[in-house]
């Protein structure tokens, strides 16, 4: 009994693969190219430069505060000394900070305008799946091997975004 269903699957296995259709695409390329994305990035990078630009107001307020502390009289008093150099490292610590939150705040920032670009590309690759038959749509340079019988279908997606 079990050798029949074992012959019955290997025969019905193979007729099966035959009649499903799969294909590949270079998702990373298409996001590239698209207007979109080039956008998002032009934002992010606006964003990028105006915390670049505030973190150098921090780094030059330390450099200042460094100076008058290089500059005071070797006479000055222990005390004013420890409270200058608490003050530099409070700013120094405060400009870690506002890096790390910074950078934070970009990579959100990224993910938050991307998101819909990578849902339209989604959307794209979904439709040309349907119209063309395909059992599934692997990412390009995910599988091992992909056979003669796989279809490209990135530049079909590319004309169903109008690129």
């Amino acid at each position: 009994m079990i050798k029949k269903i074992l012959v019955a699957l290997a025969i019905a296995l193979p007729s099966m693969a035959f009649a499903q259709k799969f294909a590949v695409v270079d998702a990373e390329a298409i996001m590239q190219v698209m207007p979109e994305t080039k956008a998002a990035e032009e934002k992010v990078q606006q964003a990028s430069a105006t915390f670049q630009s505030e973190f150098d107001k921090l780094r030059e307020e330390i450099d200042k505060k460094y100076a008058e502390y290089q500059a005071l009289p070797a006479d000055t008093p222990e005390s004013i000394k420890e409270r200058r150099q608490q003050e530099i490292q409070e700013i120094a610590e405060k400009a870690q900070r506002f890096q790390q939150q910074a950078q934070q705040d970009l990579e959100r920032q990224h993910m938050q305008l991307l998101q819909p670009v990578q849902e339209k590309l989604l959307n794209a690759i979904k439709s040309v799946g349907a119209e063309g038959g395909y059992t599934m749509v692997y990412p390009n340079g995910l599988a091992l091997y992909v056979g003669s019988d796989v279809t490209d279908i990135t530049d079909a997606v590319k004309a169903k975004l109008g690129l």
